[in-house]
């Protein structure tokens, strides 16, 4: 009865402009479908495609990160025009909960961020069905496991102001990592313009920073903002740089210690290579010389 009452208290305080908008009247569906998502791509999806051949989806991959490109470039310039890139505050920007044109855009933009973290699922389902299964890490079942359910409270309580500012640069890098997927999807031949994927990998990670930063500002600055929400994001700024870290460390340093060595094909270790037909002539030599 407690956790009731607490639960009803709190949703009191939630943004009545949303309350019936699809998905948003519980945090039940949403937690429904991050689970469903787990489940699916850990287990159900590899028990179902164990006898299967590898799906071939090259040109809906293609359309899909394009189309991917094209809803964060949205996300980004209706972000922008309703306040980051116009009157919002970088150091300290409280929510309007006004339905001014400005303010209701800016919850709609951020109804709509959480509703394409859903469809961000496809990343892995793709996986699934192409038998990639090394690709589905646990930085990537975290990160896209979570997202919808930490958005949707942003959405439901703060549809504006200063937290906004996590989606509107994610959106930002969202550009650049789905034209790289695009580009990497289109073939093999597209290798060579593809050389800057640490560099992805590096701009998410600064990407993280830029978000702790800004979030964890208005704990030493009077803000009319809720602070915990800017907790709640500023942790996750944190958790995710420590992941994307740890991907960077184990898969471009280990590629760099592994090109060292390969840029050198003579070298292994310290030793010298040589092969038969040297030796061969080595031993020739040496058999004349002593001869």
């Amino acid at each position: 009865m407690g956790l009731f009452f607490l639960y009803n208290s709190i949703m009191e305080k939630s943004d009545k402009r949303l309350a019936d908008w699809p998905l948003m009247s519980s945090p039940l569906s949403t937690i429904t479908i991050c689970l469903a998502y787990v489940y699916f791509v850990k287990h159900l999806g590899p028990k179902l495609m164990k006898n299967r051949p590898p799906f071939q989806l090259r040109s809906l991959m293609i359309a899909y990160n394009f189309v991917m490109v094209i809803i964060s470039a949205l996300l980004v310039y209706f972000y922008g025009i309703s306040g980051w890139l116009t009157n919002y505050s970088y150091k300290c920007q409280p929510v309007d909960y006004s339905t001014s044109p400005d303010a209701l855009l800016m919850a709609k933009t951020s109804y709509f961020y959480f509703i394409v973290k859903f469809v961000e699922f496809f990343d892995t389902l793709f996986f699934v069905l192409r038998k990639k299964y090394d690709h589905i890490t646990t930085l990537h079942v975290i990160h896209h496991g979570i997202m919808p359910f930490s958005v949707w409270w942003g959405v439901k309580f703060v549809p504006g102001g200063h937290a906004t500012f996590f989606s509107f640069l994610n959106s930002f890098i969202h550009i650049i990592m789905y034209t790289y997927y695009g580009l990497s999807a289109i073939g093999p031949h597209m290798n060579k313009y593809l050389s800057w994927k640490k560099y992805l990998t590096a701009m998410q990670m600064v990407q993280f920073l830029l978000i702790f930063t800004h979030s964890f500002q208005l704990m030493f600055r009077e803000c009319n903002f809720p602070k915990a929400f800017m907790v709640w994001i500023g942790c996750h700024g944190i958790l995710f740089w420590f992941l994307f870290s740890d991907f960077y460390k184990k898969t471009y340093n280990k590629k760099d210690g592994r090109s060292l060595s390969s840029s050198s094909p003579n070298l292994s270790n310290g030793a010298v290579k040589i092969s038969n037909d040297q030796i061969e002539k080595l031993k020739h030599a040496i058999e004349k010389r002593l001869n």
